[in-house]
């Protein structure tokens, strides 16, 4: 069993490197859907709408599963739901290859590849390589969430090009069975276990109080950052989802909505890392609100922004804002909640924001169909935005009482808090 000397030491790297490759590989069950959406289309005899429900069902699955997921990582180690994941997206990609008709398809992709796949490689994977650093916490975990920006750049394009060659069947059986070979050797790096309530884990802020964090009980704490997540991502969803439609709209033609979005996502990897550094400064909260207060500005700029390079230089605005919200919930749940609850926690949270982009998504286009432009859809997803801001802002409030019960304890005491 490891030892506190174990944190931030060199094996401690080599379990993030893997973690990032694991969360890479994995990350194909969110991505192959998105480029195989024609064929599936075609193949079916289903209208567009039908043939997005996979990817809708894989979301869902997304969402519940990392809660259960966390839950086994909280019990037994992350191990067992890495491996979980190897065998359930093997089996879900060899088996949707079989699939002959779309609700056989869309139930194997939400239930194989959503809730016990990809579920597994994201939240507890954040909430793991979390426990095994501190003074460097944050851009651990920034780093580790880039696995899913990577795969997003990786997966399309291989896909596509086997897709081409030998057909989307072919192509997902073969995808299969790299992710087992892949995912199995990476998950035994990760067999060590950190010795519980280890006290070098501790952060200050668990120090002063795991039983009611920021003054609150754990589930009124957790409850606010389930909406704070669920706004920021309502938010965010806006531009990502609808960007190659705005320029389509525009008459600049979706090559470059395509390009402005790759341009947003890859300057998110960049936003990933920064604001972890900045995390390991300031700490969460404070890291939240500076981002999810600069990707509201972000979204104001879209609104007067109708030209091709205006949109290009919000677009990477917006991503650098933008990249580094989601992992700033994991590190907030590790500041102010006992480790062993890490897993569970970070997978309710990071439920909100997935249910962020899926119903941001589509509100989106519902009030583009209602007004015929995005304008309002904008000004909604600032509404939402605003309303992560307030929690955050509240959160810190909540903090800074907290601190000043501590000094007040100490001048009482004759001790420091």
């Amino acid at each position: 069993m490891p030892q506190p000397t174990d944190i931030e030491s060199s094996y401690v790297w080599c379990r993030l490197l893997a973690s990032v490759l694991l969360m890479t590989v994995a990350g194909v069950g969110m991505y192959a859907i998105m480029v195989v959406l024609p064929s599936i289309q075609l193949e079916f005899g289903v209208d567009r709408g039908a043939a997005s429900l996979p990817f809708t069902l894989i979301m869902i699955g997304f969402g519940f599963g990392g809660i259960f997921m966390g839950r086994l990582s909280d019990r037994f180690g992350i191990v067992v739901p890495v491996v979980i994941a190897a065998f359930s997206l093997c089996l879900g990609f060899v088996l949707t290859a079989q699939a002959t008709t779309l609700w056989q398809f869309a139930l194997i992709q939400g239930v194989l590849i959503g809730f016990f796949g990809v579920s597994a490689t994201f939240a507890p994977l954040l909430a793991d390589i979390s426990h095994w650093f501190l003074r460097r916490r944050g851009l651990a975990v920034a780093i580790c969430a880039c696995g899913n920006y990577f795969a997003g750049a990786i997966w399309p394009p291989v896909i596509q090009r086997f897709l081409e060659a030998v057909g989307w069947r072919t192509t997902f059986v073969g995808v299969g069975i790299f992710i087992l070979v892949a995912m199995l050797p990476l998950s035994l790096i990760l067999r060590r276990r950190l010795l519980p309530g280890v006290p070098a884990l501790v952060t200050p802020a668990q120090a002063r109080s795991e039983a009611m964090p920021l003054g609150m009980s754990p589930n009124q704490v957790t409850g606010l950052l389930f909406i704070a997540g669920l706004g920021c991502c309502v938010a965010m969803s806006m531009p990502q989802v609808h960007m190659v439609a705005l320029c389509s709209d525009l008459g600049f033609g979706p090559a470059r909505g395509a390009e402005m979005l790759s341009l947003m996502l890859g300057l998110g990897v960049i936003s990933r890392l920064v604001f972890g550094l900045i995390a390991d400064k300031i700490g969460g909260l404070r890291t939240l609100l500076l981002g999810s207060t600069m990707q509201c500005f972000a979204l104001l700029l879209f609104l007067p922004a109708d030209g091709l390079v205006s949109l290009y230089l919000v677009s990477g605005l917006f991503g650098l804002f933008q990249g580094g919200i989601v992992p700033t919930y994991a590190l907030i749940i590790r500041e102010h909640f006992p480790a062993v609850e890490a897993g569970r926690r970070v997978g309710i949270v990071i439920m909100a924001t997935l249910f962020g982009m899926a119903f941001g998504g589509w509100i989106s286009g519902a009030i583009y169909d209602w007004t015929g432009s995005y304008t309002a859809a904008f000004v909604n997803g600032v509404g939402w935005n605003l309303l992560n801001v307030s929690i955050v802002c509240f959160l810190l409030w909540q903090q800074r009482r907290g601190w000043e019960a501590d000094a007040r304890r100490g001048e009482h005491t004759g001790h420091p808090a």
